[in-house]
């Protein structure tokens, strides 16, 4: 057992077992069978009227409502649960993956991208490869070329030129003369595709990019079935997705900026920060996150939305009196200009803190992102260690400011809210931190996954936690495993949407593992500790 568990990405979903069923005491029933006379006759039909019976069942519907994504249809399992029917191309417990079709395609020198009608993909070819497979060569008849540029065969029979006219450029001189981006890109709709190192950018709708199909059918913010550079979420310039290594990466474009400004007015989200006001200290807002109108499925996990979790913090360490950079060593949740709240496992007294806030990259400086010294810490007072658990593992960082002032309310910096009270089993909720995955030790890009909350019947159950867990402690995850918080994610935030606001629901703790079946994720139950934290925060 380590403290705090992985970030596997994708969906968890918890099925509830129906409850035992009542039963009729045997004598009770022998009785009544007794005093039966069989000879009088039913006078209604309400003598036949067994509606009682179905009162001694704990009936559990588990398609109310219908957890079955992407128009798949529930059914309930006589032996508890439910199963999904998925219309194509949709897969998964929930419908909620999509089947790859590419995976048994051949498009030889091309991209095999999704489509939304069968066969569900197509091969977009490397030119001058064309034909289904992109295996055939054609170089200049049809011309490639685009915008009146003439087509120029090289000495193979792959090789071919696009002579552009003037002010156009690009491969085929798609790029025309009026080809720029304003501010940082988020209004480019141009015909850039290749990043400012030359790499070719990738089709959004490619089946390497996880859950390109998503993209397809939700296209906004200028993505869709092309290869076009675009800014969906807030980045400092249009990018893409690209082939680094034989593994998918991302880059920023080469897109020049506008000399003059558009006759059209182009609307983009502000990014200059709100200064709050003098007088307070708290934030003007908690629990509203304003991410970019791209939604966060567009990544898949893969690269967080920036904005999208704007209370998450970086907690980061060194050896205390050391000059030695700081390094990423737990999560955190931003609760008030001044005050993060993390798990008390991830204090070490020798070392000196600091927090990020408001960035997704840990790699590299982001305009975005805030960096706060910790002045001071505050361990729960029963927090306590055992070989089987952790116990009332939540800690308050006190950052440093004046007068109560410390992180800026921004776009990319806002608070959770408190809870005020607890959520039903089987709420969706959202995990997010920079902890282990299955393929790193930790990850340098910001990711996220949704989990459910588990029932503490499930969760105390033998072959779970049994009596492991206590009333400073709540289950979330996915019974068979797979999505979990791992090492990294400790002190993270488990948050929970109601009535479009953000509440943190749960600290990342502990657990068994990461991502293991029926060893689903420990988390401090904030509702434990809302005194508590509430005279930290009152405390300035």
């Amino acid at each position: 057992m380590g403290p705090a568990l992985p970030l596997l990405l994708g969906l968890a979903l918890v099925s509830l077992s129906p409850s035992p069923i009542a039963g009729v005491h045997q004598d009770e029933a022998y009785e009544d069978y007794a005093y039966y006379d069989y000879t009088e006759e039913p006078s209604t039909i309400s003598d036949y009227d067994l509606s009682w019976l179905t009162d001694l069942f704990d009936v559990l519907d588990e398609c109310e409502p219908n957890p079955c994504l992407n128009n798949g249809v529930c059914d309930n399992l006589v032996e508890g649960g439910y199963k999904c029917t998925c219309p194509r191309p949709y897969k998964g417990k929930q419908c909620e993956a999509r089947e790859d079709p590419c995976k048994k395609a051949k498009c030889g020198r091309g991209e095999c991208v999704l489509t939304d009608k069968a066969p569900f993909y197509e091969c977009v070819c490397e030119l001058p490869f064309r034909g289904p497979d992109c295996r055939k060569v054609s170089r200049c008849r049809p011309s490639p070329c685009l915008n009146g540029a003439k087509c120029k065969r090289g000495r193979t029979r792959t090789q071919f030129e696009c002579l552009c006219p003037a002010g156009y450029s690009g491969k085929f001189c798609q790029v025309g003369p009026d080809d720029c981006m304003v501010g940082n890109g988020e209004s480019y709709r141009g015909s850039v595709s290749v990043t400012a190192e030359g790499k070719a950018c990738l089709p959004w709708n490619s089946h390497l990019i996880p859950n390109a199909g998503e993209i397809l059918a939700n296209s906004v913010d200028g993505l869709g079935p092309h290869s076009y550079c675009r800014n969906p979420d807030g980045e400092s310039a249009p990018w893409c997705f690209i082939r680094k290594k034989s593994k998918l990466d991302w880059d920023l474009c080469d897109v020049k900026t506008c000399s003059v400004p558009p006759t059209v007015p182009v609307i983009h989200e502000a990014t200059d920060p709100p200064t709050p006001a003098p007088s307070s200290g708290q934030f003007a807002q908690c629990g509203k996150p304003e991410p970019g109108r791209a939604t966060a499925r567009v990544f898949g996990g893969s690269k967080a939305l920036p904005a999208a979790h704007p209370w998450q913090a970086s907690m980061q360490v060194r050896p205390r009196g050391s000059f030695t950079p700081f390094r990423h060593h737990c999560g955190g949740i931003l609760v008030g200009s001044c005050w993060v709240l993390t798990a008390a496992h991830c204090i070490n007294r020798m070392h000196e803190m600091q927090v990020e806030l408001g960035g997704v990259n840990l790699d590299k400086a982001e305009d975005s992102e805030q960096i706060i010294p910790v002045e001071r810490f505050i361990i729960h007072e029963d927090y306590r260690e055992t070989p089987d658990a952790l116990h009332n593992d939540v800690a308050m960082l006190r950052l440093k400011g004046p007068k109560g002032q410390c992180a800026k309310e921004t776009r990319f910096v806002k608070t959770a809210c408190l809870p005020s009270g607890p959520l039903p089993d089987a709420t969706e909720c959202s995990i997010s931190g920079w902890g282990a995955t299955e393929q790193d030790s930790y990850s340098s890009q910001l990711l996220s996954a949704k989990v459910r909350l588990i029932s503490k019947d499930r969760c105390t159950a033998p072959t779970v936690y049994g009596n492991r867990l206590d009333d400073s402690m709540i289950c979330a995850g996915k019974m068979e495993g797979g999505v979990d918080s791992c090492q990294g994610d400790s002190g993270g935030p488990l948050v929970c949407q109601k009535d479009g606001t953000y509440y943190v629901y749960g600290v990342v703790s502990w657990g068994d593992s990461c991502g293991v079946k029926n060893k689903p994720g420990i988390y401090a139950r904030v509702n434990h500790f809302i005194d508590w934290i509430a005279a930290k925060l009152l405390s300035d």
